[in-house]
């Protein structure tokens, strides 16, 4: 696991605020702007490396490999959303255990039908209580180290209500996962209830253009939220200017923006200092 655990993380930072990396270097970025973890999303991860939506398009093993691709950017702890095991209980045990393997510090894990969508999209549908509590147990049993932080996540307040999403997180709970989330509630009174009626650790989603209303970390400590995902967060801002610069090219201006990198600036964050020790460390002599 790279770095301190996620309970740890939260004994010293609460709310924990999680934005969510698509690549390398945004993951990178989030440790160069001092925030102490990041998640890798399926929204994200879909878009930004096939131009794909997230509607259960990747397999396990290119999600997977797109996990280890990010993490080569961080050394900071990660939370990698699991989709839903990508199958029954043993795809679920053999998900866990991989990202186990490769460092990962914590797994998010839903209970939607396979294929899954996006949980701000239309269109799902989520498979019975017995099942997901089934896969859910074999997450928990798959682990080796219990600081393996594993999620449980309902999507059926799109799709069964509010109430069952509440009673499914309650059980999600009681069969031992270290936080919950309640996908996609629709109003501020339902973030209120949710908060207030599972005592437990909670995720709030604050996904942009989505479901849910974007609201201030303080507010969403006091209803009872104790982590907060930003799941387009960087993604949307990274479309929005690399449109604009297309625009310029089109144009035949090229015009950056106040406060844009420079290529010194540019490759030292990608390292350059770094490898050219390593360089002046190893290479031989000439003779």
């Amino acid at each position: 696991m790279k770095g301190p655990s996620i309970k740890a993380l939260l004994a010293q930072e609460n709310p924990l605020i999680v934005p969510i990396a698509h690549d390398a270097l945004s993951a990178r970025l989030i440790e160069r702007a001092g925030f102490p973890c990041y998640s890798v999303g399926g929204f994200a991860l879909a878009a930004m490396r096939h131009a794909i939506p997230d509607i259960g398009l990747l397999s396990f093993g290119e999600f997977a490999a797109g996990v280890r691709d990010i993490m080569m950017g961080s050394a900071l702890p990660v939370i990698v959303d699991g989709d839903d095991g990508y199958g029954d209980v043993k795809n679920v045990t053999r998900t866990v255990q991989t990202y186990e393997a490769m460092g990962v510090a914590g797994l998010v894990l839903e209970d939607q039908t396979n294929p899954k969508r996006c949980g701000h999209m239309d269109g799902k549908s989520v498979v019975d209580l017995e099942t997901a509590s089934a896969k859910l147990e074999a997450a928990l049993a798959a682990r080796k180290n219990p600081d393996f932080f594993i999620v449980g996540r309902t999507d059926a307040r799109s799709v069964t209500g509010l109430d069952d999403a509440i009673a499914r997180a309650k059980r999600f709970k009681k069969i031992g996962a270290d936080a919950v989330i309640v996908e996609a509630p629709q109003s501020v009174e339902e973030l209120r209830r949710i908060g207030g009626e599972i005592e437990h650790i909670q995720f709030a989603n604050m996904a942009e253009a989505g479901r849910t209303p974007i609201l201030p970390p303080d507010e969403l400590k006091a209803m009872g939220f104790s982590i907060i995902v930003y799941p387009g967060t960087l993604l949307l801002r990274v479309v929005k200017s690399m449109s604009d610069a297309l625009e310029d090219l089109r144009s035949g201006t090229l015009h950056l923006p106040e406060g844009t990198m420079n290529f010194g600036e540019l490759t030292d964050l990608l390292g350059i200092r770094q490898w050219g020790d390593i360089d002046d460390r190893f290479r031989r002599k000439e003779a």
